[in-house]
């Protein structure tokens, strides 16, 4: 029996534990990482284009129970509050274009919109409803209306979120429902509404414990995704789309922005002479050194086998003749106790007149050969002047 205890711990308790700063990223969105935002960002949109999408379309054509069910008046004022919803769920579904600087905020915005178009739509037919209570039908359909809040609610669960941004998107959705009840002229007391306002706050829960899943599993998939497992920089897939945004986003701020592709010298060595272990572990040692010395906003790309990119947004080629020294000193040691070195092309976005970050990108390599053949242990810049990496700057 405590075998079976301790298999199902393993296998099933185990790995969903978290740790304290994997849990405050569930609980709140502080911290969390710019790509994980964008992944998301992206996820948040297209659902909400595929229900407003189906919405623009369901919400339309059950115009038909209130025109069998209700007065023709009344049915003819929901079927008009039916046709502006509509409307304004083809706007919602129409294709755009994500936003570049914010686009999570953009998704987080859009499915607010979403969230309140049901909701308002039930305010305002609390009204038109009031009397509608005369036969079994419409006291049905009635009953149907009034749960409308509480599936927006239940509908939060298909959205990748934290729990604090469900509670904040869930609140207008639930004063919309309370304010409904005012309009009817119903008071509110745990009597009279408390199963509704139990279910309600029941689907709240189940939101909130189904975005912070879903966020759980897409943090694990991006990490995964997005960084090699031997060096922990950006793959070469995640770091273009980052080198992507980066690029457009100078382009429409006028920053520059400068790129070191960095080679490590004579690689190849290292594995003939002291083995692959000593390969990988001296590939870590450079990466681990390249990030502490890059700012937090810089980006680190294994491009390919000893090849890195070093992304430095906002960064002047006056800034980075003193970033190459301290690069220097950072790669740390070969197995052998001498220092790693590294050939390096600079490329700068403004100086280059690049047309797109791949253009950027080829520059640099083409410099990274230069340093090659003049030497090693130095950097090419984008005037074809040669930094010697070992001298100590002025």
């Amino acid at each position: 029996m405590n075998k079976l205890w301790q298999s199902l711990c393993e296998r099933i308790v185990a790995p969903a534990q978290l740790d304290h700063g994997q849990l405050s990223g569930l609980l709140t969105p502080a911290g969390t990482s710019p790509h994980l935002r964008r992944h998301a960002a992206t996820v948040i949109l297209a659902r909400v284009q595929l229900i407003a999408a189906l919405f623009a379309v369901l919400v339309p054509l059950c115009s038909v129970i209130d025109l069998l069910v209700f007065d023709t008046d009344v049915a003819l004022r929901l079927t008009g509050l039916r046709l502006l919803s509509a409307a304004l769920f083809v706007s919602l579904a129409w294709p755009r274009q994500q936003s570049a600087p914010h686009p999570y905020t953009q998704a987080i915005g859009t499915l607010l919109i979403l969230l309140l178009i049901p909701s308002l739509f039930h305010l305002f037919s609390v009204d038109m409803l009031a009397h509608a209570n005369q036969t079994r039908e419409q006291r049905l359909v009635v009953q149907l209306y009034a749960y409308l809040p509480t599936v927006v609610l239940g509908g939060l669960a298909i959205f990748p979120l934290t729990a604090l941004e469900t509670l904040l998107l869930a609140l207008p959705v639930i004063g919309t429902g309370l304010g409904a009840l005012a309009l009817g002229n119903q008071t509110i007391s745990l009597e009279q509404q408390g199963g509704t306002l139990w279910f309600m706050v029941m689907m709240l829960g189940v939101a909130m414990f189904s975005g912070m899943s879903q966020c759980q599993y897409m943090s694990a998939l991006v990490m995964k995704a997005l960084y090699d497992p031997l060096t922990g920089a950006y793959t070469r897939q995640s770091g273009s789309e980052a080198l992507d945004l980066n690029f457009r986003l100078s382009a429409m701020t006028g920053r520059p922005l400068s790129l070191l592709f960095i080679d490590l010298d004579h690689f190849k060595a290292i594995n003939d002479n002291h083995g692959h272990e000593a390969g990988d572990q001296a590939l870590r040692t450079m990466a681990d050194g390249i990030r502490r010395t890059l700012r937090r906003n810089d980006i680190l790309i294994r491009w390919g086998g000893e090849e890195f990119v070093a992304v430095l947004p906002e960064t002047p080629l006056d800034n980075v003749s003193t970033l190459l020294h301290r690069l220097r000193l950072a790669f740390g040691q070969r197995p052998e106790g001498t220092p790693l070195t590294a050939s390096i092309g600079v490329a700068e976005s403004h100086t280059d007149a690049a047309a797109n970050w791949a253009a950027l990108v080829a520059l640099a390599d083409q410099r990274m050969y230069a340093a090659k053949h003049r030497g090693r242990d130095c950097a090419v810049l984008p005037d074809g002047s040669q930094q010697s990496l070992g001298d100590t700057p002025a």
